[in-house]
């Protein structure tokens, strides 16, 4: 999932969400008024910098799309802050678009309502088959064992950015391979006077994705195999005081960042007042803010110790953008010609270098487009070192519970209060709480 949504990405929890009618105000009524098959509603979700980004990369792509079928797509991008519910609260009403992005994360979440088009072996031969996509994006797809309920649209990485003036000025020559390295390079960068590293402690769903990682290096996970919670193992307490200890213990993220909700710490980084930023597919983001690629390096997220690889090395969530389709559509026809497309070779390579993400497609992803030394990173981490979250049915309430507990425990960091194991341990407990009963 792209980290420039919202903090509030998942808000509320699902039955909140699903309670909620009016989240789903909107003109895009796929299963009503716009059943034409000339003509097709499309809720993108919040890739560029703003949305009035997003508008300026996809129309030309949709009027390219209808020159060549006829079919016209109503385009509505959705904020990160509201898209899941708006997702929600159509499954119910049935009052959806006829396609739409969703969060890679959230594809299990959003396969249990039954109401996205599952792309059985027929559906994917109509689009060229199963075998066009990279492994590890068709892994944050769905539950196992059944159909994906969606398809890979954008794939992103987790990386190291980091400021090379603001490295040199602090005698530092080569970017942290572990979190004791990123300690050690922090106090030097503190002794400059410059703000070692930016967060988003009240960005629910950067809290996940980050907790999550540190989890999987310290050999631990929030749910058992059969998908049941567990938010209070030894591990886990572990990777997430680990976390929030760069802030309330280390003092490498400052205080004013338990705050930041939405892009707040890319914007700091891009203004060179942070010298590192743990960030997906970052690029296209800085660039737009003014930031030369020449001015800073990307490397590997840190792991405990050794480097990136396999097993408690991962440096990673798999991060991407998925494209599904409304099972209730009244333009399936329609709608799979336009999945076809923005998932064709061409499309693929348009979109993802707008985005400087990478390509799930294997023909696209090996462009020469994709061959820098920034997308080195990316794709090595792809194929080497991400973990996808969890595909149980309860994944977009576990961003909400765990991703509001992460932010309770930055504002304490933020306050002066203690963040200690048993704190963390309460925290945990009380998210695990709120989970759906079995």
């Amino acid at each position: 999932m792209r980290s420039i949504r919202a903090a509030a990405v998942g808000a509320v929890t699902m039955s909140l969400a699903l309670a909620a009618s009016a989240c789903g105000g909107g003109s895009s009524t796929g299963g009503g008024s716009d059943d034409s098959p000339k003509t097709l509603t499309y809720w993108a979700s919040n890739q560029g910098a703003s949305i009035a980004v997003d508008k300026k990369v996809l129309q030309p792509e949709l009027d390219k799309f209808e020159e060549q079928t006829g079919i016209k797509v109503k385009l509505e991008v959705v904020p990160w802050s509201d898209l899941l519910n708006r997702i929600l609260t159509a499954t119910t009403s049935g009052q959806g678009p006829d396609v739409l992005n969703i969060g890679n994360t959230w594809s299990a979440s959003l396969q249990a309502t039954g109401a996205l088009l599952p792309w059985d072996a027929k559906n994917l031969a109509k689009i060229g088959g199963k075998d066009r996509f990279v492994d590890s994006a068709l892994g944050s797809t769905g539950a196992a064992g059944k159909d994906p309920a969606a398809v890979p649209l954008y794939s992103m990485a987790y990386a190291l950015y980091y400021n090379k003036q603001i490295f040199a000025e602090a005698g530092i020559s080569k970017p942290p391979a572990t979190w004791d390295e990123l300690l050690a390079d922090g106090k030097k960068i503190k002794a400059k006077g410059k703000s070692p590293l930016g967060a988003e402690g009240a960005n629910l769903a950067e809290n996940i994705h980050h907790v999550f990682v540190f989890a999987k290096q310290h050999g631990a996970d929030f749910f058992t195999a059969d998908g049941k919670p567990d938010f209070t193992g030894d591990g886990v307490v572990t990777a997430v005081k680990q976390y929030v200890d760069l802030m309330a213990k280390d003092k490498v993220i400052p205080t004013g960042d338990a705050e930041y909700a939405q892009n707040q710490s890319v914007s700091d980084f891009a203004k060179g007042k942070q010298a590192m930023l743990l960030w997906q597919s970052a690029a296209a983001n800085l660039k737009s803010q003014g930031m030369s690629e020449s001015s800073y390096g990307i490397a590997p997220v840190p792991v405990q110790s050794g480097a990136p690889g396999t097993g408690t090395q991962v440096n990673s969530m798999v991060a991407g953008i998925n494209l599904a389709v409304f099972k209730n559509t009244h333009n399936l026809d329609g709608a799979t010609k336009f999945v076809k497309f923005m998932t064709s070779d061409a499309e693929q390579k348009i979109l993802n270098t707008a985005y400087s993400s990478i390509p799930p497609v294997k023909a696209a992803q090996s462009d020469a487009a994709f061959n820098s030394a920034s997308n080195s990173v990316l794709k090595q981490t792809l194929a080497t070192s991400a973990a996808a979250l969890p595909q149980v049915a309860d994944e977009s309430q576990f961003e909400t519970a765990v991703g509001t507990a992460v932010k309770d425990l930055f504002a304490d960091a933020a306050a002066g209060r203690a963040v200690t194991a048993d704190s963390v341990k309460a925290a945990l407990e009380k998210a695990q709480q709120q989970m759906p009963a079995k």
